[in-house]
């Protein structure tokens, strides 16, 4: 179980991370340099809840919100590091999840079902080490602006406090819309094509 966990929180490291390269990059570079995240995770082999949730059984679901609490404490400590950047991080991450409260809980949700289907494609072609749909699946969704949970996470804690204080039930709303919308977009090759 800690091994899990220690592996998960390594992972959500490496998102946060590639989300800090974002937030200072940004634009078409930022979107590219992003991808660091995922190349790191599927190099270490290393456990990240939308690289996860399209390969599990039902029985291993409690192990998944395992995963989500790693992959959001290893964002937290990068999310703390951003306090120390010279570059104003957390005015721009104030304003994308100010954009995801703006757009509502439900919309962002919705959104979110197209990364997640992005990350696991991405992930599948990589599992057998064709890195092209990843390269390209993280700034598509970024692109699209569809929300990934880790990300969002990694966002959300690095945002100003006072923006998080003021507007916490709406960001917990939206989060959660997210991790399910998500887990929804991951799920959908299993449904459509279950032979696979």
């Amino acid at each position: 179980m800690f091994k899990l966990f220690r592996s998960s929180a390594l992972a959500g490291f490496t998102i946060g991370l590639a989300g800090f390269g974002y937030l200072t990059v940004g634009g078409v570079p930022g979107a590219v340099v992003f991808a660091f995240g995922l190349l790191t995770v599927i190099a270490y082999g290393l456990k990240l809840f939308t690289g996860t949730a399209g390969f599990i059984g039902k029985d291993e679901f409690p192990s998944l919100l395992l995963i989500l609490l790693g992959n959001v404490t290893g964002c937290l400590t990068v999310a703390l590091l951003t306090r120390l950047s010279p570059n104003d991080l957390q005015t721009v991450a104030q304003t994308i999840m100010q954009g995801r409260i703006e757009n509502g809980a439900l919309r962002s949700g919705m959104l979110a079902i197209g990364c997640g289907f992005i990350m696991t494609t991405s992930v599948t072609f990589a599992r057998e080490k064709n890195y092209l749909p990843l390269l390209f699946g993280v700034p598509l969704f970024i692109f699209c602006g569809f929300p990934h949970c880790l990300v969002d996470a990694f966002y959300i804690m690095t945002a100003p406090v006072d923006f998080i204080k003021d507007n916490i039930t709406d960001l917990l709303a939206t989060y959660g819309c997210v991790v399910l919308g998500n887990f929804i977009g991951c799920n959908i090759y299993r449904t459509v094509l279950p032979e696979k």
